[in-house]
């Protein structure tokens, strides 16, 4: 995932998603600096950021060809609320939700910093409701 600031998105998604940070890996000749994010299920995520090159920008939360938002289990609904409500006192923008989905779904949609669409989900088994 393109970025513009590395430290600020990563401490988004360790503060708010519980990820854990890597090394920052440096490669000064390529003008590319990465982290990974490892979140518990053992998913990882790399942040990248470049002064080489001009990744394309969209509107926060566009939805477009491609990828257009990443889901992550957050445990239960409740861990759906939780989080959900954490981010929009945090001021960060909550799109929809939390809600169930016509597909059956306990889900939220937010914002990271650089307005990537985030659904906050709970695993289709769990529910402390």
């Amino acid at each position: 995932m393109w970025t513009r600031d590395l430290e600020r998105l990563g401490k988004f998604y360790a503060r708010y998603l519980g990820a854990s940070l890597g090394a920052r890996y440096t490669n000064p000749a390529k003008g590319f600096e990465s982290r990974f994010l490892t979140f518990e299920s053992g998913a990882r995520l790399e942040l990248m950021q470049t002064s080489l090159l001009n990744p394309v920008g969209h509107e926060p939360g566009a939805q477009r060809m491609g990828l257009t938002h990443i889901a992550i289990t957050v445990g239960t609904e409740r861990r759906v609320d939780e989080v959900t409500a954490s981010l929009r006192e945090g001021g960060f923008q909550v799109l929809e939700g939390p809600r169930r989905t016509g597909d059956g779904y306990y889900e939220s949609v937010v914002l990271d910093p650089d307005g990537n669409r985030i659904e906050l989900v709970a695993e289709a088994a769990v529910s402390d409701r």
